[in-house]
């Protein structure tokens, strides 16, 4: 059985572009994903844990990924580094559930100097999810999608209402203003974290509008030793 990387994927109807966190094709091993039922973006994009039930249900379909062979763990959603920790003790493989894990080796990276995380949504991005990523809240600017309403209504909406078709070329422009607007904000950010499993199509579209280096989920993956 050749190894691959298993992706928790929420359980959404949007379009999973090539780079997007949720594409097996994204990966630079073959991959497959594992829909949680009921675990739509309104129950996860939020500041804190998500409910039990879900807690659950995403543990499970990880179980279920490795005992078919996955040799990595990742996820779609940034937001899911608050049960990072727990889901990654019960398994005998690595786990990356959100970009955030690098938070501590970019700046590293980039001598202590501030980092900044692009974010599906600022204001719910709180300092809980922070901490479980390893960093400190003061050492991170944050900059989100939460005002863009083609963002919204694409990725954050309750299923049912989300758009099921993608505009990739517009969506690049509202994540480009985005990130236009953090560095505007905060000049001192010497690189870029992408929380949101949505972002990483647009990463060298961000670095060229910041001139900052981006970091993605994906790029997590392939620092993984082994793979």
């Amino acid at each position: 059985m050749s190894p691959f990387i298993g992706i928790l994927s929420l359980d959404t109807r949007f379009p999973r572009i090539l780079g997007d966190a949720g594409n097996p094709e994204s990966y630079h091993l073959p991959a497959r994903f594992r829909v949680v039922p009921g675990a739509g973006s309104p129950d996860i994009v939020k500041d804190g844990r998500p409910a039990p039930a879900l807690v659950e249900g995403f543990r499970r379909a990880a179980e279920d990924l490795v005992s078919e062979g996955a040799c990595l763990i990742t996820s779609t959603c940034g937001f899911l580094i608050t049960v990072q920790r727990e889901i990654g003790a019960s398994l005998p493989v690595p786990v990356l559930l959100s970009g955030l894990c690098l938070l501590p080796s970019v700046r590293l990276m980039v001598g202590g100097r501030p980092v900044g995380v692009l974010t599906a949504s600022a204001s719910a991005l709180g300092s809980e999810a922070l901490r479980a990523a390893g960093a400190s809240p003061e050492d991170v600017r944050i900059g989100g999608l939460q005002d863009s309403a083609l963002f919204a209504e694409t990725f954050l909406a309750p299923k049912h209402s989300q758009h099921a078709a993608l505009d990739a070329a517009r969506m690049q422009a509202e994540v480009c203003h985005a990130a236009e607007a953090l560095v505007a904000r905060a000049p001192e950010i010497a690189a870029i974290v992408l929380e949101c499993g949505n972002l990483p199509p647009y990463a060298k579209a961000i670095r060229q509008v910041t001139g900052r280096p981006v970091f993605s989920i994906l790029d997590a993956a392939r620092l993984v030793p082994g793979l």
